[in-house]
């Protein structure tokens, strides 16, 4: 056997009667639309229902596995203590996983576990299906902050462990969407969380799940989004399968996005163009081969520059590197020129299948000439930048790299002098400093380019900045 059926749900406490107490009149849609998934689930009879939820134990670099023979949870943090759930674990099932993904490199596993009471992402689809059904054993599984593809992959192995233990399996991604839909809302308003729940909406409408990990990560952030991880999971525990998709209800009152789809496997098939990481992979490294052959010699430097030193332990000689390079074309002549001959600050920026890998650069020149500065922070962005393990060697291949040049900075400017698409911001407030490129995705006003500056410096969001502004030159 394998996955039987599949389900996007989402998970507003309110939606239980003792919590709601008449608020969840509401989300009557969302109501419904559970009764209808405990509905199927009951008539799929699973052995085994594996829930995905963003509310589990959460680590940056692992997924956690619930361990033991059993958990229990009930709905005390939100007024109703007596609403419990208690669910038996099938302990077989996460043997099995726990080893598929050590032997298929997923860091996946049983360890850390902090609190073993079951969240409320699990228990309100457990309120739900078990009203109906509750000859099954479970299997919960937290999200992490790896990239999309580490998710997929791990939804990958609940479907291998399925297969391999012959069970008949439910995957349930439990997730709300935006949670900034309207101004009145618990937590904000942002004008993107609504085309982002469309844009989700239709993506699971369609069970493209590939679709689902070319999501901007910085996005997903601003619109605050908790289910997008587990929905890429339940892609993986579906893929290379034809399944048929439907939409029964989306709503959003509270000023957050809650839908349901259900996902129904047609036949136990092996469908080519359903094999959607292997696509996003095939597609990736023919763009990365395109980018490189567009690359410029300021590019080609810091990459060769980060290469060397990974592989070989050793810093480039920029001048050997610069000779080395037979090109005709004037441009790259005049950007020879440009690293031997003048000196500017630089940011390097590594990105890794769209998100950010790595950036360290200067405001302002701290070596004689530009190429020093290139090599200097090429090195600094794949092994010293705080917020991220270095860069290993099986990782090179899939680097793209981007080299910002600064040109002067202008200070005491005005708020209105500043423009995101063309200048970058600096905010000082004592010996505070945070600094911000122009032209990045997901910042597109001004304030929103201070406030993430300020952000970054530690400076608080209402505290008066001096403001500096610099143009960049951008090579990719």
């Amino acid at each position: 056997m394998a996955i039987v059926g599949a389900f996007a749900v989402p998970h507003p406490p309110l939606i239980i009667p003792e919590v709601g107490r008449g608020k969840e009149k509401g989300i009557a849609d969302t109501i419904n639309s559970y009764e209808k998934v405990s509905e199927m689930i009951a008539e799929m009879k699973p052995e085994t229902i594996v829930i995905i939820t963003p509310h589990s134990v959460m680590y940056s670099d692992y997924f956690h596995i619930s361990p033991g023979d059993s958990a229990m949870g009930s709905f005390a943090h939100f007024g109703a203590p007596e609403v419990g759930i208690n669910a038996e674990y099938d302990t077989a099932f996460v043997k099995k996983l726990c080893v598929l993904c050590a032997e298929n490199e997923v860091d996946a596993g049983v360890g850390g576990q902090k609190d073993p009471t079951l969240d409320h992402g699990t228990l309100i689809p457990l309120y739900f299906i078990t009203k109906r059904y509750t000859d099954f054993n479970l299997v919960r599984i937290g999200i992490s902050g790896l990239e999309p593809e580490e998710h997929y992959r791990l939804g990958m192995m609940i479907k291998r462990a399925a297969q391999e233990l012959n069970r008949r399996v439910v995957c349930i991604a439990s997730g709300d969407l935006s949670h900034k839909l309207t101004h009145d809302g618990p937590y904000g308003f942002c004008p993107d969380a609504a085309p982002y729940d469309n844009e989700v909406m239709n993506v699971l409408e369609k069970a493209e799940f590939g679709a689902l990990m070319e999501f901007n990560e910085l996005r997903l952030e601003k619109v605050a989004v908790c289910g997008h991880r587990a929905f890429i999971v339940m892609g993986g525990a579906l893929d290379g399968v034809n399944v048929k998709a439907k939409r029964l209800s989306y709503e959003g009152p509270f000023g957050v996005g809650y839908g349901v789809v259900t996902f129904k496997p047609e036949e136990d098939s092996d469908i080519e163009g359903r094999h959607f990481l292997a696509l996003r992979i095939k597609k990736e490294n023919e763009r990365r081969a395109k980018q490189r052959e567009r690359e410029d010699i300021i590019v080609r430097l810091a990459r060769k520059t980060l290469e060397t030193y990974i592989r070989e332990g050793r810093i480039v000689d920029y001048e050997e590197e610069l000779k080395s390079i037979v090109d005709d074309d004037k441009r790259e002549e005049d950007l020879i020129n440009l690293m031997k001959n003048s000196a500017a600050g630089a940011f390097v920026s590594l990105h890794k299948n769209g998100r950010l890998r790595g950036c360290i650069g200067t405001i302002m020149p701290t070596k004689e000439r530009l190429a020093e500065e290139i090599v200097e922070n090429a090195i600094a962005a794949g092994t010293r930048d705080p917020r991220f393990d270095p860069v290993t060697v099986g990782e090179l291949d899939e680097l793209d790299y981007s080299v910002d040049v600064l040109g002067d900075i202008e200070e005491n400017i005005s708020e209105g002098e500043l423009d995101v698409d063309r200048y970058g911001v600096i905010v000082t407030k004592g010996f505070k400093r945070g600094l911000l490129l122009p032209r990045l995705e997901t910042i597109d006003t001004v304030k929103e380019q201070i406030s993430v500056a300020k952000k970054k410096a530690g400076i608080g969001e209402n505290e008066e900045v001096n403001l500096s502004r610099f143009e960049v030159v951008r090579h990719k």
